[in-house]
C-alpha cells in the first residue's frame, strides 16, 4: 500500500537538517567501553584537573562516552543509575534524551519507547536477550542495582545486531577488571508506597577480587540485588459509547424510550458515530433518532506484590597483556501476584427510564439516571514467574597494538509461567445515578443505596474462570569479530565479524470456565470474602468499598472450588501447546573507517554492510480442533547497508550524519494464525477475538541522522539531531467478522465473533529533533558553587496508513494516522547540585499526550485510545557520611499525578466528552544507606 504521509507534517528532514545546532551525543558499538569512574578520576588528577566525583563525574564520563563515539549514542553511567531514585532500567533511562517511558503504575515505569519507537534491541554487555518467548527484554526486571553503564545507541553501525526499529539498549554489568583489588559494595534501603500503605526492601551486595598469581591476573565478582514491592492502584472509568433510541422513538421502529439499540449501527465503528444532536440511524428503513450514552461504569482495587530477585558472577584471567578470558552467569528473576477487586456496573437497562442530561448541541449524555441495572464484582487472582538465565563466555585477543579478535558464545534460558483464577458474583440494583464526566475526566456514580455493595446476601455467585499460560524460550549464540587498524593509507580500520544464533520458543495455555453457581455469596466462609475501604482516596465520588470473593482465598482453595464448580482438578497441570518455533539467525558483516583531512580538520568516514539470514520453522496447535497442527516456514534474507560522518569542525565542535537500514520480526504470537476468543460480554451482538498472520513479514526501516554537539566545557555540552525513518510494512490490526461454532465460551456464549489480525498494510514517517544540555557553570558564587542542569527536549512528528475495512476483511480505504505510543512533544530537566558531601537532584519528566492503541470495534466510539499527558518530580538526597558510607533519600511522584486516558479518532474525541478511565499513581519515599569499601 503507497505511503500517505500526513498534511499536517510541519518539519521536513532538510528543514531540520538546516535547524541543526548541536547534537545529543554518539557513540561507537559495542567495543567502545566506557572507563570507570575511578579511572577517570585518576586521569584528571594526572592532568592537574579538579577531580570530581559522584553526580558530576558520572555526568562528565557520559559526555566523554558521547565525544569518542562514532555513532550517536545516549549513556548512563553507574552513579547515575545508583543515585537516582530508580530501581529498574527503565526508569534510569526516563531523563535521556528521546526517550518516553509510560505504565507508570504499581509504583514503577514499565513502558519505554526512543524517538516514539517502542521496539528498542535488548542487549546485555552486547549479547541480545529475551524473555520467554517473547522478542525482547522486560528491562523492569533488570536491577539498577546491578548496572555498571546503560547505553541508548540511537543509530546503527554495520557490527552491530540489525533489529530493532527504535534502537538498541545495552546494559553493561560490572567485571572483576572493574576494580583495582578487594572491593566490597552495598546498599540497603526502604521504600514506602503511599497508596499500598507498605514498606519494601531493596537491598544489593557486591564482592569482587582480582589476584596475581603464576598464571596472571584472576578476579572474581559476585553481586545479588533483591527488590520487594507492595502496591496498590485504583482506577475508575467510565465506558464506552453505545447508541439508544431517544425518549420519543419513531412509530414503528420497535423502540421504547431510552431502549439501547444493538445493531444497526456498526459501519461507525472505525470513527465512531455522528455526535451532533438530532442524528439518526437506518433500522430497518426507518429513520431512528439516537443518543449516545456509556454501557457501564466500574472501578478496579487492585493489589500487587512483586518480587525481583537478580544475580550477577563474573569470572576473568588475563593470562598475559595481550589477552583477557572473562566467564559470567547472569540471572533476573520475577515473582508477582495481582489480586483485583473489580466492581462493574452496566448503565444500559432501559425499563423504568429516569432523568438524563446533554452535553449541549450535541447527543451524547452526559448524565443519567437508571433502574433495574445489571452488575456483578469480579474476584481476580493472577500469578506470574519469570526466571531468565544467560551463561557466556568470552575471550579477547590483541593483535600487536594494531587489531583485535574477539570470540564470544552464548546459552540463555528464559521461561514465564501465569495463572488467572476470576469469580464472578452478580445482581440486579434498584437504582443507579451515573456522571460520566463530573469533573477532570472523573465519573461519579451512586447507587440508592450503597450500604448493599458490601452485603453478601444480595449477591449471587455467577461465573468462574480458570486460566493459564507457560512459555519459554532458550537460544545459543556464537560471535567471532576481528579487526584491525592502519596509521596511514586511505583505510585505517576494517573490521568484520559473523554471529549464529539458533532460537526457540514455545507456549501452553488452558483457558475453561464453569457457569453460576446459583446460590448467595452468603454461603460462603467469612474468610472467603473480601470487603475493600479507601478506594480512590476520596478523590472520585464513586463508592468507597465492596463485598466479593477473595482471589487470596481462591488461589488457596482453588481445588476446592474448582470442585464447588464442577470442574475436574485431575487436569490442572495439563496445558494446550500452543505453538513451537525453531528460528535460526546467520549473520555477518565488514566495515571500514577511513579518516581524511578536509579543510584542515578531521573527517571520519565509516561504511559497512550486514547480511542477514533468519529462517523461522514454526508449528501452531488449535485447542479448537482437538489439537490440530498447522506447519509453516518463512526466510528472510536481507543485506542492510550503513554509513556514518563524523567532521571536526573545531576541537568541541563536531558535526555526524548516519544512513542505516533496519529490520523488525514480527513476535511469535503475531505469526499464531489460530483463535484467542472472548464472548459477547457487552451484548453487541457477537463476541470478539484475535488471530495472528502466518506470512506476517519483517517490517523495514531506512534511517537518516544528522547532529551536531558542542562541547563547551568539561562536564558541559549543547547537543542538537535531526532524524527521519521511513517504515515500511508496518503492522496493524485487520478486523473480519467471522463464523466459529463449536468454540469453549462459557460467558457470553456466541457462534459469531470479530477477529482482529495483524497485517502488513502500513507505512508510515517518523522525524523529529532532540535538544540536549548539560550545564555545569565554573562561575557560582559559595554555596551555589556545584550547582548544574541536564535536561532535553524531544520534538516528533509522525504519520502512517491505517486501513479501512468491511465486517468481511475488504480493504474499503484508508485514513492516517500518528504512530502509537508517540509524544510530538516531551522533555525532561534535572538540577543538580554536587558539592563535599551533599549530591542532590531534582528530576522532572514530562510528556504530551499520545495515541496508544486503537480499541476492538465493538462500540459506537471513535477507535483510539489517546492518554493525557504524563509527568513525574522526583527527588534524590546524597549526603556522604564518610568517604565510604552514605545516606539516602528518595522521593519519586511528589506532585501526585494521575494518568488517564480517553477516546479520540481523527476530528472525533475529546477528554471531556469522551474521558475514558483515571489511574492514581504512587508515591513512593525512600530511606537507605551506601557503602563501599575497597
Amino acid at each position: 500500500m503507497a505511503l500517505r504521509p500526513s498534511s499536517s507534517t510541519s518539519v521536513s528532514f532538510i528543514a531540520l537538517a538546516v535547524a541543526c545546532i548541536g547534537l545529543p551525543c554518539a557513540a561507537h558499538a559495542q567495543d567502545t567501553q566506557a572507563p570507570p569512574v575511578e579511572a577517570e578520576a585518576e586521569a584528571a588528577a594526572e592532568d592537574n584537573e579538579i577531580v570530581v566525583s559522584g553526580v558530576r563525574a558520572s555526568i562528565r564520563q557520559a559526555l566523554d562516552i558521547r565525544r569518542d563515539s562514532v555513532q550517536i549514542v545516549d549513556s548512563v553511567v553507574a552513579e547515575d543509575v545508583g543515585k537516582l531514585p530508580d530501581n529498574n532500567v527503565i526508569e534510569a533511562l526516563q531523563r535521556v534524551t528521546g526517550i518516553q517511558v509510560t505504565d507508570r503504575t504499581g509504583g514503577e515505569a514499565a513502558g519505554i519507547t526512543i524517538r516514539g519507537l517502542s521496539d528498542p534491541l535488548t542487549t546485555l554487555n552486547g549479547r541480545n536477550i529475551f524473555t520467554a518467548a517473547g522478542q525482547s527484554f522486560a528491562l523492569q526486571d533488570i536491577s539498577a542495582n546491578l548496572i555498571k553503564s546503560v547505553n541508548v545507541y540511537k543509530t546503527r553501525s554495520a557490527e552491530q545486531i540489525e533489529t530493532g526499529l527504535a534502537g538498541q539498549i545495552d546494559v553493561q554489568t560490572r567485571r572483576p577488571f572493574d576494580f583495582d583489588g578487594l572491593t566490597v559494595a552495598g546498599l540497603a534501603r526502604g521504600i514506602y508506597n503511599e497508596q499500598a500503605d507498605s514498606y519494601n526492601p531493596n537491598v544489593a551486595l557486591l564482592v569482587s577480587n582480582r589476584w596475581e598469581t603464576g598464571i596472571g591476573d584472576i578476579g572474581l565478582l559476585v553481586d545479588a540485588s533483591y527488590i520487594k514491592t507492595d502496591f496498590r492502584n485504583m482506577s475508575t472509568t467510565a465506558g464506552a459509547f453505545v447508541p439508544f433510541a431517544t425518549e420519543n422513538p419513531p412509530a414503528g421502529s420497535g423502540f421504547v424510550p431510552l431502549q439501547r439499540i444493538f445493531s444497526g449501527w456498526t459501519a461507525g465503528l472505525d470513527f465512531g458515530l455522528p455526535t451532533e444532536a438530532g442524528s439518526t440511524l437506518n433500522i430497518n428503513g426507518i429513520e431512528v433518532p439516537y443518543y449516545l450514552s456509556r454501557d457501564a461504569v466500574f472501578s478496579s482495587d487492585l493489589y500487587g506484590e512483586r518480587e525481583r530477585p537478580s544475580v550477577n558472577v563474573a569470572l576473568q584471567w588475563a593470562p598475559n597483556s595481550s589477552s583477557v578470558y572473562t566467564a559470567e552467569v547472569f540471572y533476573s528473576g520475577f515473582r508477582g501476584n495481582t489480586f483485583n477487586s473489580l466492581q462493574f456496573s452496566f448503565v444500559d437497562w432501559w425499563g423504568n427510564p429516569g432523568p438524563f442530561e446533554v452535553y449541549d448541541e450535541t447527543n451524547i449524555i452526559k448524565s443519567r439516571t437508571v433502574d433495574d441495572v445489571y452488575g456483578f464484582n469480579s474476584g481476580d487472582f493472577a500469578t506470574n514467574t519469570t526466571d531468565s538465565m544467560v551463561y557466556a563466555l568470552n575471550g579477547k585477543w590483541d593483535l600487536g597494538d594494531r587489531g583485535q579478535i574477539v570470540g564470544d558464545i552464548a546459552y540463555q534460558k528464559s521461561t514465564n509461567e501465569t495463572t488467572f483464577l476470576a469469580m464472578r458474583t452478580d445482581r440486579v440494583a434498584r437504582q443507579i445515578v451515573v456522571d460520566f464526566n463530573a469533573g477532570g475526566g472523573i465519573p461519579a456514580f451512586q447507587f440508592d443505596d450503597n450500604s448493599l455493595l458490601a452485603d453478601p446476601s444480595v449477591w449471587n455467585v455467577a461465573e468462574f474462570f480458570d486460566n493459564a499460560d507457560r512459555s519459554q524460550g532458550d537460544a545459543i549464540t556464537g560471535m567471532l569479530d576481528g579487526f584491525y587498524t592502519w596509521d596511514e593509507g586511505f583505510i585505517r580500520r576494517i573490521k568484520a565479524g559473523i554471529r549464529l544464533d539458533r532460537r526457540t520458543a514455545e507456549t501452553f495455555t488452558r483457558a475453561r470456565g464453569a457457569n453460576r453457581l446459583g446460590r448467595s455469596l452468603a454461603t460462603f466462609p467469612a474468610e472467603a470474602l473480601f470487603t475493600n475501604s479507601g478506594f480512590f482516596d476520596g478523590r472520585a465520588d464513586v463508592p468507597t468499598s465492596w463485598v466479593l470473593p477473595s482471589g487470596y482465598w481462591i488461589n488457596d482453595n482453588v481445588d476446592a472450588v474448582r470442585a464447588d464448580f464442577g470442574l475436574s482438578a485431575s487436569d490442572t497441570l495439563s496445558l494446550d501447546r500452543v505453538f513451537d518455533i525453531t528460528e535460526t539467525n546467520l549473520s555477518g558483516y565488514i566495515l571500514a573507517d577511513t579518516q581524511i583531512n578536509l579543510f584542515g580538520r578531521p573527517l571520519l568516514i565509516e561504511g559497512g554492510m550486514r547480511y542477514v539470514d533468519v529462517e523461522t520453522k514454526a508449528s501452531f496447535f488449535n485447542r479448537l480442533q482437538g489439537g490440530a497442527q498447522t506447519r509453516s516456514s518463512n526466510r528472510t534474507i536481507r543485506w542492510l547497508p550503513s554509513a556514518t560522518l563524523r567532521y571536526e569542525i573545531t576541537d568541541n565542535l563536531r558535526i555526524r550524519a548516519n544512513y542505516g537500514e533496519t529490520l523488525r520480526r514480527p513476535n511469535f504470537g503475531d505469526i499464531n494464525p489460530n483463535f484467542n476468543l472472548t464472548g459477547d460480554l457487552t451484548q453487541v451482538g457477537f463476541g470478539s477475538g484475535t488471530a495472528g498472520t502466518a506470512d506476517l513479514q519483517p517490517t523495514e526501516s531506512t534511517n537518516y541522522d544528522v547532529a551536531i554537539e558542542w562541547f563547551f566545557d568539561r562536564d558541559s555540552a549543547i547537543f542538537v539531531t535531526a532524524f527521519r525513518r521511513e517504515i515500511e510494512g508496518l503492522v496493524v490490526p485487520l478486523t473480519v467478522r467471522e463464523f466459529i461454532p463449536n468454540n469453549d465460551i462459557v460467558a457470553g456464549a456466541t457462534d459469531f465473533f470479530a477477529i482482529t489480525r495483524p497485517v502488513n498494510a502500513s507505512n508510515g514517517v517518523l522525524e523529529g529533533v532532540e535538544v540536549g544540555l548539560t550545564y555545569f557553570p565554573d562561575y557560582l558564587p559559595g554555596p551555589l558553587d556545584g550547582l548544574g542542569f541536564n535536561g532535553s527536549v524531544t520534538i516528533l512528528d509522525s504519520s502512517q496508513n491505517i486501513p479501512l475495512s468491511d465486517s468481511a476483511g475488504n480493504i474499503t480505504g484508508e485514513t492516517t494516522s500518528q504512530f502509537f505510543g508517540v509524544s510530538n512533544l516531551s522533555y525532561n530537566a534535572t538540577l543538580a547540585y554536587d558539592k563535599g558531601p551533599l549530591n542532590a537532584r531534582l528530576s522532572y519528566v514530562w510528556r504530551e499526550e499520545f495515541l496508544r492503541n486503537n480499541e476492538a470495534r465493538l462500540f459506537a466510539n471513535p477507535i483510539g485510545v489517546w492518554f493525557q499527558p504524563e509527568e513525574s518530580l522526583d527527588f534524590q538526597l546524597t549526603w556522604n557520611a564518610t568517604d565510604n558510607i552514605g545516606v539516602t533519600f528518595d522521593a519519586v511522584n511528589l506532585t501526585n499525578a494521575i494518568q488517564q486516558n480517553y477516546y479520540k479518532f481523527d476530528t472525533v474525541g475529546n477528554p471531556d466528552q469522551f474521558n475514558l478511565g483515571t489511574t492514581l499513581l504512587a508515591r513512593t519515599f525512600a530511606i537507605g544507606v551506601r557503602f563501599k569499601f575497597d
